[in-house]
């Protein structure tokens, strides 16, 4: 059976990025290996093995064109109200708490969060199927 181990998003700014994941998500460099022309950062922490990978590459100052086809990450925390006030006194880039119902009972709390290079990540109380 295949085990999911990284996720890859391109940046434009390792520093900014790197500040950024570890701010909002305690995220911390695992790994970080330079090749000719691009570098890989391997992010993590140490309640999942699933890592972030931000692959930087040279001479790049435009922005990625993000398109229609990305969605987002996906993160979840303990308290979804601690979190929002947090990543909000932080000054980082947030969306609106939501409550999201299914067929008249809770399915999730969440919000989203906009990195420097636009990439969005959901934010969800932690329970029922999102353990």
């Amino acid at each position: 059976m295949a085990k999911m181990v990284h996720s890859m998003i391109r940046v434009l700014e390792e520093a900014r990025s790197v500040d950024f994941y570890e701010k909002a998500f305690g995220l911390k460099i695992a790994s970080r290996v330079p090749f000719d022309g691009f570098t890989l950062i391997y992010l993590s922490n140490p309640e999942t093995g699933f890592e972030l990978e931000l692959t930087v590459n040279a001479g790049r100052t435009d922005a990625y064109d993000l398109g229609n086809g990305y969605g987002h990450l996906a993160v979840t925390v303990e308290d979804i109200d601690a979190e929002y006030k947090r990543f909000t006194d932080l000054g980082l880039t947030v969306g609106k708490l939501v409550e999201m119902p299914h067929e008249g009972k809770p399915f999730a709390r969440f919000f989203f969060v906009t990195d420097p290079d636009g990439y969005k990540t959901e934010v969800i109380q932690r329970g029922g199927r999102f353990q």
